[in-house]
């Protein structure tokens, strides 16, 4: 363990830059705005204001938004804008006009020199079914994001570009889900 700690510490020696980050969560598996979550949860501890710009999601009444709303508004801005999922609406226009108003919402946030980290859930959820132009974003993201703010973006199917762009991407595969055997979505797991 001593060499292992050694070699570790060289390592580590190396590693001084700091920078803003661009974070992708994406792929088929369970857990990708629960990751997004968390990080947002690491911001509060360390009293780093933050915000949250929810795509597609929309009203629904879930456990992270009540708890940011009720006990970190200080901390922790919430925008749900989405208008739901897609199936639901059927509603296209009005999805690219929810998505549109929400991508507005979120450069302003990101522009915003006091917020350290805005997640955009669900975002790739937007540029997969075209109500966003993904390369808009990710010239926005390369033009104008502050050089110390935190973006994260969740969703299935991230772009390549994105891909590309971001600095840390987590691809998240699912092995088992309840879902396959009849159970349904679960408060305090899903929502």
């Amino acid at each position: 363990m001593s060499k292992i700690k050694a070699a570790r510490d060289r390592m580590m020696a190396g590693k001084t830059g700091e920078k803003g980050l661009v974070i992708v969560h994406t792929g088929p598996g369970k857990g990708k705005s629960s990751s997004g979550f968390g990080m947002i949860m690491r911001c509060i501890g360390h009293e780093m204001p933050c915000a949250v710009v929810q795509f597609i999601k929309g009203s629904r009444d879930t456990g992270e938004r009540r708890l940011l709303e009720t006990h970190f508004p200080h901390l922790c801005q919430f925008h749900a804008m989405g208008e739901g999922f897609t199936w639901e609406t059927q509603d296209k226009r009005g999805d690219i006009a929810a998505a549109e108003a929400a991508w507005a919402r979120a450069q302003d946030l990101i522009r915003d020199p006091e917020i350290r980290m805005v997640l955009l859930d669900e975002i790739n959820i937007a540029f997969r079914y075209g109500y966003l132009d993904p390369m808009a974003v990710i010239e926005f993201l390369a033009a104008e994001k502050p050089p110390m703010t935190h973006v994260v973006m969740t969703g299935r199917n991230a772009p390549p570009e994105l891909i590309e762009l971001a600095d840390l991407v987590s691809e998240i595969a699912v092995v088992k889900h309840p879902f396959r055997d009849g159970i349904k979505a679960q408060q305090g797991v899903e929502f």
